[in-house]
Order: C-alpha cells, then sequence, then structure tokens
C-alpha cells in the first residue's frame, strides 16, 4: 500500500486571548490509499481539527500535511481547492439543502464543477442507485429519515469521484441500527470503488465495525495506532483501554470475583485467549491430571477474523494437579490466579 496522507511533525495552535491552545500536538501519521482508517477520542482530543488539517481548512502551525503527493501546507486558496475536488466530506448533521431535492444535493458538487446537464443527470442517477435511495430522487431533505438524510450526503460526498473520504461523526446523529446500515454502505464504498475513508469518531464501537486500523487522540497526541485487532485485544494507552473498556468486559470486576469465589469452590483463574494461544489443548488434557474445569466469566470477541478475549475458571481437583494445569496454561497465555 502507498500513503495518500501523510502528517509529519504537525502541530496546530489556537489563540484564546493570552492563552495558546494546543489542538494537535506534534503529529507523525500516515494514512494508506484504499485502508479505511478511524480517529478516535474523546471531546476536546483534537479530531476534528485534524480532518480539517487534511482537507486544508486548517493550516498547521508547524509540520507538513501531505495529500495525495502534494504538500497542502503553503498552497494558495485557489490550488487547494483543486486537492479539495478530490476529497469527499461526510459531516454528522448532514448539511443538505432543505430547498433542493435528493437529485438536487447530489448534483449541488457537480454544478460548481461545471458538469453538463445531462452528464449530472446520469451520475445522480448511478450514485442514488449505488446508496440505495433511486426512489427518492424528487423528495425533499425534511421527507427523509435520518439515516436516508446520510446516504444522501454520502452520494453528494462521493459526485466529483473522490479519491479520499472524510467522515467526521458521521454517525453520532443516528439510532444504533441506523447506524450499522450506514457504516455497511461505507464498507461498500471502500470495497467497490476503492476510495480512502477516513472516520473521525468517538465511539469504539464504529471503528470496530469498519476500520482497517485506528489512531487514538489524546490532548492533540495519537498515543496509540495499529490495527484495529491489536488495539482492542492489547491496549497499551490509557485511553484506548478507557475506550476498549465501554464496550468490552471480559475480565471479572472485584465485586465479580468476590461472587464467584462465595459461589465456587475450586481455584478461580482468569486466562487471556488469542489466536494461536493454545488455551483449548491445555484444558483437554487438564482431565488427565484428574482436574475438571468449568467457565464462570467471560467471553470471546471475534473480529478482523481473529479471536481475543478472557476466560475466568474454575478449576478442581487435586492441588498438584491444579498447579501443574495453570502452569502450563502459563505457558501459552497470560494467568492470574484469584487469591481467596
Amino acid at each position: 500500500m502507498t500513503p495518500i496522507v501523510r502528517f509529519e511533525s504537525v502541530t496546530k495552535t489556537f489563540q484564546s486571548g493570552r492563552k495558546t491552545l494546543t489542538a494537535v500536538d506534534a503529529v507523525d501519521l500516515t494514512i494508506e490509499r484504499g485502508e479505511i482508517f478511524g480517529v478516535i477520542g474523546y471531546s476536546g482530543a483534537g479530531k476534528s481539527t485534524l480532518v480539517r488539517l487534511i482537507n486544508g481548512l486548517e493550516r498547521p502551525t508547524s509540520g507538513r500535511v501531505v495529500v495525495d503527493d502534494v504538500d497542502i501546507t503553503a498552497l494558495s486558496e485557489s490550488k487547494l481547492r483543486h486537492v479539495r475536488a478530490k476529497i469527499g466530506m461526510i459531516f454528522q448533521q448532514f448539511n443538505l439543502f432543505r430547498s433542493r431535492t435528493v437529485a438536487g444535493n447530489v448534483a449541488y458538487p457537480l454544478v460548481v464543477a461545471g458538469w453538463p446537464r445531462q452528464k449530472r443527470r446520469e451520475r445522480v442517477a448511478e450514485l442514488l442507485e449505488f446508496v440505495g435511495l433511486s426512489d427518492k430522487a424528487r423528495a425533499y431533505p425534511d421527507q427523509l429519515s435520518g439515516g436516508q438524510k446520510q446516504r444522501v450526503g454520502i452520494a453528494r460526498a462521493l459526485a466529483t469521484s473522490p479519491d479520499l473520504l472524510l467522515a467526521d461523526e458521521s454517525t453520532s446523529a443516528l439510532d444504533p441500527e441506523t447506524t450499522q446500515d450506514v457504516l455497511r454502505l461505507l464498507r461498500k464504498v471502500n470495497r467497490e470503488l476503492g476510495v480512502t475513508i477516513v472516520v473521525i469518531t468517538h465511539e469504539m464501537d464504529v471503528v470496530r465495525a469498519v476500520a482497517d486500523r485506528v489512531a487514538v487522540l489524546a490532548e492533540g497526541r495519537v498515543v496509540e495506532l495499529g490495527t484495529v485487532f491489536d488495539v482492542f485485544s492489547e491496549p497499551q494507552a490509557p485511553a484506548s483501554k478507557s475506550f476498549v473498556s465501554t464496550i468490552l468486559r471480559n475480565r471479572p470486576e472485584p465485586a465479580d470475583l468476590e461472587r464467584l469465589r462465595s459461589r465456587f469452590g475450586g481455584r478461580i483463574v482468569t486466562a487471556d485467549v488469542r489466536d494461536g494461544s493454545r488455551i483449548g489443548e491445555v484444558l483437554s488434557d487438564a482431565g488427565g491430571h484428574g482436574v475438571r474445569f468449568e467457565i464462570v466469566y467471560g467471553g470471546i470477541t471475534t473480529l478482523q477474523d481473529r479471536s481475543f478475549g478472557s476466560l475466568t475458571l474454575e478449576l478442581v481437583g487435586p492441588d498438584d494437579g491444579v498447579d501443574d494445569v495453570i502452569r502450563r496454561l502459563r505457558t501459552v497465555t497470560d494467568v492470574e490466579e484469584v487469591q481467596a
């Protein structure tokens, strides 16, 4: 893969009275052509500033932003317009013209670009079919659901055949079911049209559903960067751990451990599970040591066709047999025994 966006030591500051606020702080980042790249962070982390740096709506205070091999940092506004023509934008609040029909909204970028009328009609019909709204061409935005409005926004963003699509909190105004519909459409855009997509969000579920890689932002810095699987299965930064914990809870909390200790008479251990960890082999042999086991807590998550999670087990049997099973588990994964 080749880069389509590069941040090279990019810092962006703003003045607020006598105070200098740093929105993006010394960011080095590469987004590969053809991927879906997630940028996640809490409010104030610098996500929106980051996306505005990509399309040149903000200029870095220092460093370089390179888009499709063009250093946009010092481009004039007229030259920036040529770069932006290859960048589509999807907004949280849709930003549709209420006085224009669905077809008119999708056609608007083509009007600005000077496309002839017949070519515009053909392109609009093609895009509305792609997003599943051919029957809504003459409807107005106020007659549409939130999900339909966002589909119009996606069609409009695709009108000029961009290479790069920026989705800034594009599902935040939608209910969970509609969110999944929109994310499926974004995956379709990526896979069938080959468009690189940058998803800016504060929702880890969105990243898990759609992204290939993810950058976690905190206080303007990239605190963790990796594949979605790696960040989910082994988060390193405190911000990453916080995000992952909002949707995955495979390890018991202290109160859960107290209940487990009072309910089960055997020894309790918690073992991490990852692809290839061979925990199953060890447990299948436990009976040979006079040990039986029961899963009492935890779960396994499949992500990007790989599995990870955590299992809390009750091990019942002679002490030497249980000791041996725990020893063998520790040779294949991380294991923590719950002390009575």
